[in-house]
């Protein structure tokens, strides 16, 4: 009889924990070890060789140096990589730390270094792509004009969906085979596993700042790249060249994370879904952006590529900037702070913070400003927002 495949929630809660009944224990422990006792001079240099050229440990060789290889962030890895459906997953010191390793491993796989970057993008990311620092050329355009931007030295076609921070849509699928042979990165930061699986409609690398949802309370940076085999390799050659290995006490706590996203993501949503109604027919709010509003998603990508619309959404003010600097000063439940993806609701002024080194002509309207929904009581939220508005 064959086991039937554990479902979304299951898999959340166990992937990565194999192993632990024959230890013993009941939670993973935490490896702060920075080097570790060579076991065998030939199995050990054979097993660093292997790690640092992208490998995993060679048995009987240990995994000799922590900047290769630490077994409570492999226990992370093999959890996101679980959830997003892809062989591997390899986890950085941050989210730019990971774009950063995708970059240089797609200059290094796919000669060429020129990049089509589909706006609008994470602030930092968009500033990395537009940067001289890792030597690339960027393209950037809308969804509709990866076709034409794709050239033959195009090493990465970057795309985040929903976009930071106004939750645009792209359709993956469309992207992917407008790219060609180019390959796609997805930043799958608002979305989640729980709602999105980019790597399904041909994304050859799914992108998380795990500092977001994934880690959800606060206290850890990170970044994860859920990819295939051969990508994984690549990845880890450039984190062990780098030194941009996770701290395996930010692993541990991601991996804690992962057990709770589903409940987490399901929750905020269903808060976010809620306050948008309320915020649609407000007279000091000219635009709500949200995935969930039949308009901000013309092409039904709700359903058909995402499970949900999230808990994320923006508000374009009546006022413009000083409506908008208003409120985000004027909240007391909501906290007025960078980041989302947490268990307390923020909010936050992109163009003045997170996309400030974003060109001009690229960066959010001064009247938007961007909500996290965490896991507040609905109704403490609403009323929150409305005093703030009424302040003024």
């Amino acid at each position: 009889m064959t086991t039937p495949p554990l479902q979304l929630d299951s898999i959340a809660t166990h992937a990565g924990r194999e192993g632990l009944a024959e230890q013993g224990v009941h939670v993973p422990s935490i490896d702060l070890s920075t080097t570790n006792p060579v076991p065998d001079l030939d199995a050990s240099g054979l097993s660093y060789e292997t790690m640092a050229g992208g490998g995993r440990p060679v048995p009987g060789g240990g995994s000799v140096y922590a900047r290769l290889w630490n077994p409570t962030v492999a226990r992370f890895e093999d959890g996101l990589a679980a959830l997003e459906g892809t062989a591997e997953a390899v986890a950085f010191s941050s989210g730019m730390a990971a774009m950063t390793a995708v970059i240089l491993a797609a200059k290094s796989e796919h000669s060429g270094r020129h990049v089509v970057a589909v706006r609008p993008l994470y602030g930092g990311t968009d500033h990395l792509l537009g940067s001289p620092l890792l030597d690339v050329e960027t393209t950037y355009c809308a969804p509709s004009e990866v076709a034409d931007a794709v050239r033959p030295d195009t090493c990465l076609v970057v795309v985040e969906t929903p976009a930071n921070p106004t939750l645009e849509l792209v359709d993956i699928a469309a992207i992917t085979a407008a790219a060609g042979s180019a390959p796609v990165v997805v930043d799958n930061t608002f979305a989640t596993p729980v709602l999105q699986n980019p790597a399904r409609f041909g994304a050859a690398l799914v992108l998380h700042s795990a500092t977001k949802f994934i880690g959800g309370h606060g206290d850890a940076i990170a970044g994860v790249v859920a990819t295939s085999t051969p990508w994984a390799e690549a990845l880890r050659r450039v984190r062990a060249i780098t030194g941009s290995l996770l701290h395996p006490m930010g692993g541990y706590l991601l991996h804690r994370g992962l057990a709770t996203l589903p409940l987490r993501v399901r929750a905020g949503q269903a808060s976010a879904d809620k306050l948008v109604g309320w915020a649609s027919d407000h007279p000091a709010i000219s635009q709500v952006l949200y995935p969930g509003l039949p308009e901000c998603d013309p092409a039904g990508l709700v359903g058909r590529q995402m499970r949900g619309p999230g808990a994320m959404f923006a508000l374009r003010l009546t006022g413009g900037y000083a409506a908008a600097a208003h409120l985000v000063s004027s909240v007391r439940l909501f906290e007025h702070a960078v980041s989302l993806g947490g268990v307390t609701s923020l909010i936050s002024h992109p163009a003045s913070l997170t996309h400030r080194p974003v060109p001009a002509d690229a960066r959010p309207d001064a009247g938007v400003v961007r909500l996290s929904i965490g896991l507040e009581d609905v109704e403490d939220l609403r009323a929150d927002l409305e005093q703030a508005l009424r302040a003024r």
